[in-house]
């Protein structure tokens, strides 16, 4: 078992030969209504109206793009951590999905039904027809 820093490596063999930590009867024993409740205690409940931020299907594929941005925005960035650029995306698809809603309150009269194959393919993020 190789080691890298913090990561160790498995081979599919050696995991499978590992021993499990987990107390399996007390898990099978455990009644559905007793881990909602727990799940519950964790979490809270669910938001009103999560059920409207669902999006079903697959997302389209990112692309490579260059963007000009202020020296001080891309430091501040970059200054917390790895993976900025992930977090510059998730900044602007919260922007974008703001908007959209913003959109969609200013104009309830906008029939959503349009061109069924636009409706099929349209993404989280992209312009309404």
């Amino acid at each position: 078992m190789p080691r890298k820093g913090n990561f160790v490596s498995y081979s599919a063999k050696e995991a499978a030969d590992l021993a499990s930590e987990a107390d399996w009867a007390k898990v099978a024993a455990t009644s559905r209504d007793t881990i909602e409740q727990q799940m519950l205690d964790d979490l809270g409940p669910l938001p009103e109206g999560w059920e409207k931020t669902v999006v079903i299907g697959v997302p389209e594929p990112r692309q490579a793009i260059n963007i000009r941005l202020d020296a001080e925005v891309l430091r501040w960035f970059k200054a917390h951590g790895p993976r900025y650029q992930t977090r510059i995306n998730a900044v602007l698809r919260a922007f974008v999905s703001a908007k959209q809603r913003e959109e969609r309150v200013d104009a309830p009269s906008k029939s959503v039904r349009g061109n069924r194959s636009q409706n099929r393919s349209r993404s989280a993020i992209s312009p309404a027809a």
